[in-house]
């Protein structure tokens, strides 16, 4: 990525840490865990164990409290583990704190997504998006991230050569930020003049918290060959597919995912990627129905569309993963989820039940997918009629 400071490269072994608020309660906090596990699983990371404090609010020197950090530490040496993941955004003061204390390396969520991102950008688009992400992080933590400083005469935060040498790492990353913006500017236009460049055809956009299926529903769909695993962030770049279902064509775009606290310079970097959902007539909301967090993945989906102003368009909504559940445990999630989503605003046009992977109900979805595309394109496009007699 530019970087060269790759903070999870070779590590092995990790602890996470999470934190007890008023707002956010223990069955909250271990179900955040269990999402950061699998965050670090995916880069490629052995959690070894968990610990959670409970606080009125972060220690702004250490975040939790140095006895805590003491017990953690012990069983750092104990365990011979790598790294230490907090669930939350760290400082760059307590980045640097905590890290004198543990004296191992230490990530946030924000970084570890932001490495995770970097793992995963293939094209040189998603790697200048990426790269401008972590710069855009990094900047206001330089007392901790650039370790070499720490070896200058005077050391961090005193009057020496670290200052000055701070200072000089400091405007050449701002350069390299402006440089990089510049860049997507560029990409960015390029993209605008492509989906203007898209003849007459109605969008449909697929979005979803990340690892519920997008890209296995793709392939299916588009009867093209997306990656899919089980991890998450497979997709970085988005994939846009021709797609017809029976004589009406569309365009059928496979975004990234999103996720609980996604980082807001990622937000901004992706926001060409994310203009293909803005763009789109039709938003495909695929839910994995079989989470045990699967509403409060809707709810961060409906934020994160709601903040880009995506609210107008039809909205199916794609329940995956129906095979993994029972008949009354699917009856019973799926009446919470519709009087959940009835909260929102949106021109919502129907909730299908499907499994991406055992292709149940994918004949359904696409006849729905079929009448709404086909509804749009006559509203837009009244003259083409002739490719649906039928049309009433």
């Amino acid at each position: 990525m530019g970087l060269g400071l790759s903070t999870i490269q070779d590590i092995r072994k990790c602890v996470l840490i999470g934190v007890i608020t008023p707002e956010v309660d223990e069955t909250k906090v271990n179900e955040y865990l269990d999402e950061l596990e699998f965050l670090a699983l995916t880069a490629d990371l052995k959690t070894l164990g968990r610990f959670v404090q409970k606080i009125e609010k972060p220690n702004p020197k250490t975040f939790i409290g140095e006895g805590k950090l003491l017990m953690i530490k012990e069983f750092i040496k104990e365990n011979q583990i790598d790294i230490a993941i907090f669930d939350d955004e760290l400082t760059g003061t307590q980045l640097r704190n905590i890290n004198q204390i543990l004296n191992i390396p230490i990530l946030d969520r924000t970084n570890l997504i932001l490495d995770i991102f970097a793992m995963r950008a293939k094209t040189a688009y998603a790697k200048v998006q990426v790269e401008l992400a972590q710069y855009e992080y990094m900047l206001p933590r330089l007392t901790r991230m650039w370790t070499h400083l720490e070896r200058q005469q005077g050391g961090i935060g005193m009057r020496g050569p670290g200052e000055k040498e701070l200072e000089t790492d400091k405007r050449v990353i701002k350069k390299r930020i402006s440089i990089l913006k510049d860049e997507l500017k560029k990409i960015d236009t390029q993209k605008q003049t492509q989906r203007q460049n898209r003849s007459k055809l109605v969008r449909v956009a697929m979005v979803g918290y990340t690892n519920v299926g997008k890209s296995t529903l793709m392939n299916i769909l588009s009867k093209s060959s997306v990656f899919a695993e089980n991890k998450l962030f497979a997709t970085l770049d988005t994939t846009v597919r021709r797609v017809v279902i029976d004589n009406v064509p569309f365009l059928l775009s496979d975004t990234v995912g999103f996720i609980r606290k996604l980082p807001h310079t990622l937000v901004e970097s992706f926001k060409s990627t994310l203009d293909e959902i803005r763009e789109a007539e039709v938003i495909l909301h695929v839910i994995d129905i079989s989470h045990p967090s699967f509403i409060e993945q809707i709810k961060v989906v409906n934020q994160t569309l709601y903040e880009l102003n995506i609210t107008e368009q039809t909205f199916i909504h794609v329940f995956n993963k129906m095979d993994l559940l029972n008949d009354k445990e699917l009856n019973v999630r799926l009446n919470e989820a519709r009087v959940f989503l009835e909260q929102f605003q949106m021109n919502m046009h129907k909730m299908l039940v499907i499994s991406a992977t055992n292709k149940i109900n994918i004949d359904h979805l696409r006849k729905h997918i079929y009448e709404v595309v086909k509804q749009i394109h006559a509203r837009k496009y009244p003259f083409d009629t002739y490719l649906y007699p039928d049309f009433k």
